[in-house]
């Protein structure tokens, strides 16, 4: 289960970019085509996120679709899967939004 490595990476780098306050929001962007699986992230936030300066915080996931341009014709369309192709017939495609995982934003509390 990657999503579970993938989600202790996410709660380190927000700890460290919070330098000792404590997160009350954190927002990811995890695209549609990333292959992770968005359910399993929230599933493990709260136990990872446990006894760091995340735990509590919110977690906000923000999931785009998949958008491709197409190399032949140049159109460009959404994509629900890796597997689409253009209404031209080309399946040659350069892949615009949907395959990202980031950090969008990291709330913090003000120090006492």
């Amino acid at each position: 289960m990657h999503e579970l490595a993938l989600t202790c990476s996410i709660v380190e780098m927000a700890e460290e970019a919070a330098e000792g306050r404590k997160v009350a929001r954190l927002t990811l962007v995890i695209g549609r085509l990333s292959g992770v699986m968005t359910g399993a992230v929230r599933f493990c936030f709260d136990e990872v996120a446990r006894g760091t300066a995340v735990e509590g915080a919110t977690l906000d996931i923000i999931e785009p679709e998949g958008r491709a341009c197409c190399n032949r014709c140049g159109a460009e369309f959404a994509t629900p899967d890796l597997l689409s192709f253009c209404r031209c017939g080309s399946f040659e495609l350069t892949r615009l939004a949907g395959e990202e995982v980031t950090i969008k934003s990291i709330e913090v509390l003000e120090a006492a």
